[in-house]
């Protein structure tokens, strides 16, 4: 009588994943597909200036593979490149300097604001203070670009001409992340996959829609739509500071766009499971606004939704259960199919769309981990910074 309920129980968890997946599949704005590009380039007629601000902490070890990328870039209107240090102690500042004098470009300016007071994130107040050089210019544009993102020579040219023709205040791609290591392969793809199920591409542009995110490493923002939604100043304390932005933005009145990326690739290596560890957990309770019961209710979705499928594959096959069998069966297909096409996008092979159950163990670790170190006091720590205890402000984030 006990093993029949336990099957039972089996069989009914298994039937409300099948539902999930086909809700996920039909019903989260494709979030699966993965032809959400930049449109072809197009002549917009003028080419308005552009300050490229670039936040930099300790990033000498990429510097030299991402900075010569923005000071090559064929714009043919005025851009100048605003490099912040933010309190480096690998010589990121000189080293900025010297390799813009080796490979000439577009003119750069190396700032530093000084450590960030309280009520800010490194990374805000030094794009506050780059924002501000950049303004003396009077650019139309400011390209937010993270220090180990490598742009193609025509990047610019194809950000300011989707958000010229298509009339956005904001356009964001979702840079190409390293996926070199095994680590690399079994992480990151699925990274970008539950990301777009989060805040499904095609949603976000459209005006009516609530959904708003960004890609930190590669924000092209108009002047005026900064301006008009206070940024940085109205999300200084975000440590999900991409996804507050695109909110702001979103909220004053702007167009937003977001898609993946061609052309624009991160150069940071993640080739210990360590790196990528700290990389999510550093912020992942921050994505369920620090509430226990949003964390509860993650772990247990994603228990349903990865892992029930594959469990339940093995119940129908050990106890003969056809039921169980076909529901996870059919639950894990449309599982890898959805997969499938962001694997493609890495170039990494299709076999590994059968290994995401472990990949969604991994994840699921990490944020109960994030939360762990948020009730520790260790909060969001990256650089050799620590955002223990966010007040209300970034708790509305």
């Amino acid at each position: 009588m006990g093993q029949t309920a336990r099957v039972s129980a089996i069989v009914w968890i298994a039937a409300a994943s099948l539902a999930a997946w086909l809700w996920l599949l039909l019903c989260q704005g494709f979030f699966w597909r993965t032809d959400v590009r930049l449109p072809p380039r197009a002549d917009p007629g003028d080419w308005p200036s552009v300050g490229v601000v670039v936040p930099a902490r300790d990033e000498a070890a990429v510097l030299p593979q991402s900075l010569p990328s923005l000071l090559a870039q064929d714009y043919p209107g005025h851009a100048e490149v605003f490099l912040i240090d933010d309190g480096s102690t690998d010589g990121t500042g000189e080293l900025a300097r010297e390799l813009a004098k080796r490979h000439g470009g577009l003119p750069l300016t190396v700032g530093s604001p000084g450590e960030p007071p309280a009520g800010w994130t490194g990374k805000l107040w030094a794009v506050r203070h780059g924002i501000g050089l950049a303004r003396a210019g009077a650019p139309e544009y400011l390209l937010l670009t993270d220090a180990d993102i490598a742009h193609a020579p025509d990047s610019l040219r194809n950000l300011v001409s989707a958000a010229r023709t298509g009339g956005f205040d904001l356009v964001s791609q979702m840079a190409r992340l390293r996926v070199e290591s095994v680590w690399e392969r079994l992480v990151v793809p699925a990274f970008v996959y539950f990301f777009a199920q989060l805040y499904p591409f095609r949603r976000i542009a459209v005006r009516e829609s609530r959904t708003a995110a960004a890609a930190g490493g590669c924000v092209l923002l108009r002047a005026d739509a900064a301006e008009r939604a206070r940024i940085p100043d109205a999300i200084s304390q975000a440590v999900i500071d991409d996804v507050a932005l695109a909110r702001a933005v979103k909220d004053s009145g702007g167009r937003i766009w977001l898609g993946l990326a061609e052309g624009v690739d991160s150069v940071r290596p993640y080739p210990r499971l360590h790196d990528l560890w700290r990389m999510v957990s550093r912020s992942a309770y921050a994505q369920l606004r620090h509430s226990p019961l949003l964390l509860a209710g993650t772990v247990l979705g994603l228990a349903v939704v990865y892992l029930v499928p594959s469990v339940a594959l093995i119940v129908g096959v050990v106890t003969g259960n056809t039921v169980a069998l076909v529901l996870g069966g059919l639950a894990k297909a449309v599982m890898t199919v959805t997969y499938a096409p962001m694997l493609h996008y890495y170039r990494q092979p299709p076999w590994l769309a059968l290994l995401l159950p472990v990949t969604a163990s991994l994840y699921l670790l990490m944020t109960v981990d994030s939360a762990v170190q948020h009730y520790r006091g260790r909060g969001a720590a990256w650089k050799g910074r620590t955002y223990a205890r966010p007040d209300a402000a970034f708790e509305e984030q």
